[in-house]
């Protein structure tokens, strides 16, 4: 029996700041949104470069305190080919960043990115295809 991953869902005060961040920062796109008015909520899925797992982003109509992200949670990750100039550019965005990183002396392999909720977003260097 198989379990692919389909989602992970974030929580989110500003849907619109949170869509803009994805979009811009990571290239995601929407793939489905819906409004549901009764229950007072919206959902928003986005997808990168057309992978079928999504980032599932929940925006309830009213909360009010920014949510607690815990001790619990780390982080998502992507993947990019060029580390370096993902984190020029996101420097030049002004988002806040990390500095470049890595496990052991060496090479940089990854650094973060934190979302307008909180969320850290881990860019990790991979190989060229």
């Amino acid at each position: 029996m198989e379990y692919p991953m389909i989602h992970i869902c974030y929580r989110v005060m500003d849907l619109e700041a949170t869509e803009k961040f994805y979009r811009e920062a990571f290239g995601f796109e929407i793939s489905r949104k819906k409004d549901y008015p009764d229950g007072r909520f919206t959902l928003c899925y986005m997808t990168s470069a057309g992978l079928p797992f999504e980032l599932e982003l929940t925006y309830n109509y009213d909360q009010v305190e920014p949510y607690v992200i815990g001790n619990g949670y780390s982080h998502l990750a992507v993947g990019v080919t060029d580390l370096e100039a993902s984190h020029q550019r996101h420097s030049e965005m002004g988002l806040e960043i990390t500095p470049l990183k890595g496990l052991t002396a060496g090479q940089p392999r990854f650094y973060f990115v934190t979302d307008p909720d909180g969320y850290r977003v881990e860019v990790v260097r991979r190989p060229s295809l």
